[in-house]
């Protein structure tokens, strides 16, 4: 009989935890979805790779979601089964409160699993591919930005204009503007020329023209008979680099092992060209891998509910610092990665805290419930 009344609550509990994380995860997702839209509005996307690219991002919202939601299927179930007296039906069949808290205690262990999961294996996937999938689309998308007897800006620092634009690639009348680095600007004029497809991405053949280089030193030009223009290295308003969000874990974890007496240093770096800091690696492990531990503190927190009297004075109010608490520890959970790289005593703090609340909450626990080691 026990058993039929944990598995019912432990259905509640996931069913509403699954129902509250489609709720919020989809009007997340559509307000993200709103502001990416300037990929297609702005950048000349098609509709496929804008719904492509933000299904992507639906496993970083929802694990970002994943604590909230646990937290506030907890808090709702437990006060539904208090006020419908159905948390009768345990003390009736000689279920202990503890027991019934352990029981939390025990499922918050399987959402940390989940978190883990996600934070640690499919949203670094999930964002790297996302990323990989505009660039691939930048590429492949770039002879439709072409349009004739228009300023085309296909990137942030190129614009394109031809009198004639064929289908098979032919071009007359082409003038290319590309802003340099140094500040100054690279300028081509060319009778004709052709678009060409090649395996690192597109150039032009360009024929009969001119080179100018304006700076502030003056100005240079090249008359050329043919010439090639590489848009191979053009940054397509996309970004080249690769976010830690979008790196896979084992790596991070590489990084991290391997300068590990260093991991504070605000110079030193590692990954692809030396692309990530060391302590900005050390924060985003610690998001990963001790966030998620804050799951079993706020199924304790929970589990407060059921250790007031159903008859005390304040219950709303009591039931509204609850809430506040775990509220708190959310918005704590979130904060404390940036204490890591501080002092030594404040990087303990930040590591153990996970653990110190848990025994803190758990022993409160005990000392309420009157607890008997058999019952543990």
């Amino acid at each position: 009989m026990n058993k039929l009344i944990f598995r019912k609550l432990y259905f509640d509990i996931f069913t509403f935890f699954l129902l509250s994380c489609l709720a919020i995860t989809s009007i997340v997702w559509v307000i993200q979805g709103v502001n990416l839209l300037d990929i297609v509005t702005e950048q000349g996307y098609s509709f496929k790779v804008y719904f492509i690219y933000l299904t992507l991002s639906l496993p970083k919202i929802f694990s970002k979601l994943i604590i909230f939601a646990y937290f506030l299927s907890l808090f709702v179930v437990i006060n539904r089964y208090e006020d419908n007296n159905e948390i009768l039906v345990f003390w009736i069949n000689g279920i202990k409160k503890i027991t019934f808290i352990n029981f939390i205690f025990k499922v918050s262990f399987i959402f940390v699993l989940i978190q883990l999961l996600f934070n640690m294996i499919i949203v670094p996937y999930t964002q790297n591919l996302a990323q990989v999938y505009i660039k691939s689309s930048s590429i492949d998308f770039f002879p439709k930005l072409i349009q004739e007897k228009k300023f085309s800006k296909v990137s942030d620092n190129l614009n394109i204009f031809v009198e004639e634009y064929k289908v098979n690639g032919q071009l007359k009348g082409i003038y290319i503007k590309e802003n340099l680095k140094n500040g100054g600007d690279k300028i081509i004029i060319a009778n004709s020329g052709e678009l060409n497809q090649k395996d690192n991405g597109y150039n032009f053949q360009l024929y009969d023209g001119k080179i100018i280089n304006l700076d502030k030193s003056g100005n240079f030009n090249l008359g050329f008979a043919e010439t090639t223009y590489n848009l191979s290295d053009i940054n397509f308003k996309t970004r080249k680099g690769r976010k830690l969000s979008e790196t896979k874990s084992s790596f991070l974890f590489y990084c991290l092992k391997k300068n590990i007496n260093k991991r504070k240093d605000n110079s030193l770096r590692c990954g692809e060209n030396n692309s990530f800091l060391i302590k900005d690696i050390y924060e985003e492990i610690y998001k990963r891998v001790i966030n998620p531990v804050y799951i079993i503190i706020l199924s304790l927190v929970s589990s407060l509910v059921i250790l007031k009297s159903k008859f005390i004075k304040f219950e709303k109010f009591l039931k509204f610092l609850i809430f506040f608490l775990g509220f708190t520890i959310i918005v704590i959970s979130e904060l404390t990665y940036k204490l890591i790289n501080s002092n030594k005593e404040l990087e303990i703090v930040s590591l153990s805290l996970p653990i110190i609340l848990i025994f803190i909450f758990y022993f409160y626990i005990l000392v309420k419930t009157n607890f008997k080691p058999k019952y543990l």
